[in-house]
């Protein structure tokens, strides 16, 4: 089968097209053909291996796992003993190991049935930025204020939308041109960081592409408010981004406001939740881009430049 891999760290010329076997499903897990794969920021750190704490998880040298890819929307193809859930034919989507191939392997606990109002396209937009922006936003109240930093990326159009969906206040923080997007998922308010300032006091806020320092953040924050750190970049090459994570895990003991550093397992109850919340109409993804298999290099450079509108999507 044709499939995107990579034997080595670095930039996204590392990845090249090859053929290889097809994986065989093993005890509770699902073969699925793969008809879209999607490509977000993740994505991109393991191609690099930076910053080096991931390495720790994926391969000192080169990455354990050549196929890249998680999210994934597919056809069942095959199912391995002990699979209960799912049958060869049934459409489905959710988190996979090396989606940008032809065929892909699933645990059946981390699939769900793909909404039938939804493109493959669509729907391989959803499980990690999904789920990351569900777990984000978490339990809110009635008319509390969310500022959604980074809001017009692959997370921060689903965590706009669940916020709203649960009946909060959105402020979206997005970069020029993608303001209108932004308020149409149901931000009250969009603040371009290009031109100005965030100002105000939030219940909770949601930094998902930003590198503003914790102390900045935490002046954001109403007395007793929540704050997730769901991602960012800088730093050095030994932690990147995650240095404000790391450090909001320490402060917080300390403090009055509760600072999270977000970590995000995909898990079944949550693509179900998003399912409901994407059959009902209440939630859309926001598809920014697509590429064939082939141009997945191009895909991870432009998803590498950090102003991707929505999620890439990888179509085969």
């Amino acid at each position: 089968m044709k499939a995107i891999v990579q034997h080595r760290y670095g930039t996204a010329d590392v990845l090249h097209v090859a053929e290889i076997d097809r994986p065989e499903p093993r005890e509770g897990e699902v073969l699925i053909r793969v008809r879209a794969a999607g490509v977000d920021r993740g994505v991109v750190h393991l191609v690099t291996g930076l910053p080096y704490l991931l390495r720790l998880g994926f391969g000192l040298r080169g990455p354990r796992t050549p196929v890249r890819g998680m999210d994934v929307a597919g056809v069942v193809e095959a199912v391995g003993p002990g699979v209960t859930r799912f049958r060869p034919g049934e459409e489905v989507f959710g988190i996979c190991k090396g989606s940008f191939a032809e065929y892909a392997t699933a645990r059946q606990d981390r699939l769900a049935a793909k909404p039938a109002n939804l493109s493959f396209e669509e729907a391989a937009a959803v499980p990690v930025s999904g789920t990351t922006a569900l777990q984000g936003v978490g339990t809110l109240q009635q008319d509390q204020r969310v500022l959604v930093i980074g809001a017009g990326g692959g997370v921060g159009t689903f965590a706009v939308q669940v916020a709203r969906a649960a009946g909060a206040r959105v402020t979206g923080v997005c970069g020029p041109g993608k303001a209108d997007l932004v308020r149409s998922l149901g931000a009250e308010q969009v603040v371009d960081y290009t031109r100005q300032e965030v100002e105000g006091r939030y219940d909770v806020v949601l930094d998902i592409a930003g590198n503003r320092p914790l102390s900045r953040l935490r002046r954001l924050l109403v007395p007793g408010g929540r704050l997730e750190i769901m991602g960012g970049e800088g730093g050095g090459r030994l932690t990147g981004g995650m240095h404000r994570q790391l450090g909001a895990m320490l402060l917080s003991p300390f403090v009055r406001e509760r600072l999270h550093m977000l970590v995000s397992p995909v898990r079944e109850d949550d693509l179900r939740r998003l399912a409901g919340l994407l059959e009902s109409g209440q939630m859309k993804p926001v598809v920014g881009r697509t590429y064939p298999l082939d141009e997945a290099p191009d895909a991870v450079r432009y998803v590498a430049g950090n102003h991707a509108l929505g999620k890439v999507v990888l179509t085969l």
